[in-house]
């Protein structure tokens, strides 16, 4: 019997030594970063920037893999119900994060309970642009066109509850004018879309609108943030049109599923802000005109919270339904 208990003692050692071993051992193999946004879109564009450093710090490529739908929710979905090894992230904007919940009907995940926040990593302001057609020049003028072609006029966004659609949301209940809501799968979509006279309108990041509008394809009336933006110093705000207090910022995450182990929550925590603070990424995301913005996972966590009651004043406010 002691023979026997011994043996089992020596096994238990034995497997909490081979587990102590495969976690110092993380990563040994490739990691997947997945993106619920097509490729080419704002998310996909910095995922790669970001991906490619980490990849180099960590000693394994970081795959980055595109899986868009329903928003942004499928992709997100899918790490939702990823086995928490660290060896599947997720680099996402906030929709699938602090609105989708608050407008979906049946959400196959929940981010507060099966996604684990690791860092913040990009924010930016954004623009809202107008097809030339329109021929108008400032915030003013759409409106007073909005309001002449009452119901005519349709808007772009990459799905319900995303930051252009409730920035447009937000901003339709504040302007007085009625815009017809067209959802896409990704801004590189929305730009096709203005382009070919689908839509008129649409908010967005400027990484996605400004090649359009300095080639004079599009037209940039207002950024959304507080103050003017660093990169876009030419741009009023909404606020200097008119509309004190208007602030619709879009910010990417990287997050993991609930449960990784904390000491690769804790690495992923450390090399991503180092990344993240370094000169070669700010730069390279300020030519995105995105500002780096690292964050410790309890900071990405608080971030979730409030801005999810932010958003949901709006919705309430603007009436904007569940889908």
């Amino acid at each position: 019997m002691l023979l026997d208990r011994r043996a089992l003692m020596q096994a238990a050692v034995g497997m909490l030594a081979a587990g102590s071993a495969r976690a110092e051992a993380w990563p040994s193999r490739p990691i997947k970063l997945v993106v619920p946004f097509p490729g080419g879109s704002s998310p996909d564009i910095v995922a790669r920037a970001l991906a490619e450093a980490l990849g180099a710090a960590l000693g394994q490529p970081v795959l980055v893999l595109n899986q868009p739908g329903a928003g942004g929710n499928i992709g997100t979905a899918m790490v939702a119900k990823a086995v928490p090894d660290g060896y599947t992230l997720l680099f996402t904007i906030q929709g699938p994060l602090v609105t989708a919940p608050l407008l979906a009907r049946r959400l196959p995940y929940d981010p507060v309970r099966d996604l684990q926040p690791i860092s913040l990593v990009a924010s930016s302001p954004n623009v809202l642009v107008v097809s030339p057609a329109l021929g108008v020049r400032t915030v003013a003028e759409f409106v007073a066109v909005a309001r002449a072609r009452k119901g005519a006029l349709n808007y772009g966004s990459v799905g319900n509850g995303s930051a252009a659609h409730l920035a447009m949301e937000s901003f339709k209940a504040r302007a007085g004018v009625e815009l017809g809501h067209v959802p896409y799968q990704g801004f590189p979509q929305v730009v096709n879309a203005l382009l070919a006279g689908e839509v008129q309108a649409g908010f967005m990041v400027p990484g996605i609108a400004m090649g359009a509008v300095k080639a004079g394809r599009l037209t940039a009336l207002a950024v959304t943030s507080l103050g003017r933006a660093a990169a876009l110093p030419e741009l009023p705000t909404l606020v200097e049109q008119g509309y004190a207090g208007f602030e619709a910022i879009s910010w990417q995450a990287v997050l993991a599923p609930a449960r990784t182990p904390a000491p690769i929550v804790a690495r992923l925590s450390q090399e991503l802000v180092r990344i993240i603070k370094s000169d070669a990424l700010r730069n390279r995301l300020l030519s995105q005109y995105f500002s780096a913005t690292a964050s410790s996972p309890e900071g990405l966590a608080q971030l979730m919270r409030s801005e999810r009651l932010k958003w949901a004043a709006v919705i309430q406010a603007a009436g904007v339904q569940p889908e």
